[in-house]
């Protein structure tokens, strides 16, 4: 069974010199179970072998840029680190004095729209106090808009009624 199932890289590796049916015979005493256990060993052997080879290959130790030393690069590498790290604080701190700045500016739109409806309140004041009529007066000026009215509504009669209407 185990040679049967035998990956095609392994196969191109058997042996290709075969011997003869009698020397083997002659060699050993049971040549179907002394080559089939010979050939599955090798075969063991030679899939160990590809299998370890294989794990070193393929399981590299991952490389970090501060390791290689050449030109000075760890150096540089750091030095950039810092920079970066030096330009994100100076950014939190812009940051941080524009909201205290966009703060201020809020209280003073606040102070600014609270004296403005303090100046309306006034301007409403002074508006009623100069309009403000007196009873009397009112009251003349609704009978002299009641007079208007009667004299508009007559002269409307009339001109719908025509020359019929006044004879």
């Amino acid at each position: 069974m185990a040679s049967t199932a035998i990956s095609p890289a392994l196969q191109i590796l058997r042996p290709r010199c075969r011997l003869s049916n009698t020397v083997r015979a002659a060699a050993v005493k049971s040549p179907s179970e002394s080559l089939s256990a010979s050939r599955t060993r090798r075969q063991t052997l030679l899939f160990l072998t590809a299998t370890a080879t294989a794990a070193v290959v393929g399981r590299e130790n991952p490389s970090m840029a501060e390791d290689i030393p050449l030109f000075g690069l760890r150096k540089k590498l750091k030095k950039v680190e810092e920079e970066a790290e030096e330009i994100v604080r100076e950014g939190f701190e812009a940051a941080e004095k524009g909201l205290e700045t966009a703060e201020r500016g809020i209280v003073t739109a606040e102070k600014g729209i609270i004296a403005a409806e303090r100046e309306i309140e006034t301007a409403e004041k002074e508006i009623e106090t100069a309009v403000n009529f007196g009873a009397l007066s009112q009251a003349g000026a609704v009978a002299g808009a009641e007079v208007v009215g009667v004299l508009i509504a007559t002269s409307i009669v009339n001109g719908i009624l025509g020359p019929e209407g006044q004879s």
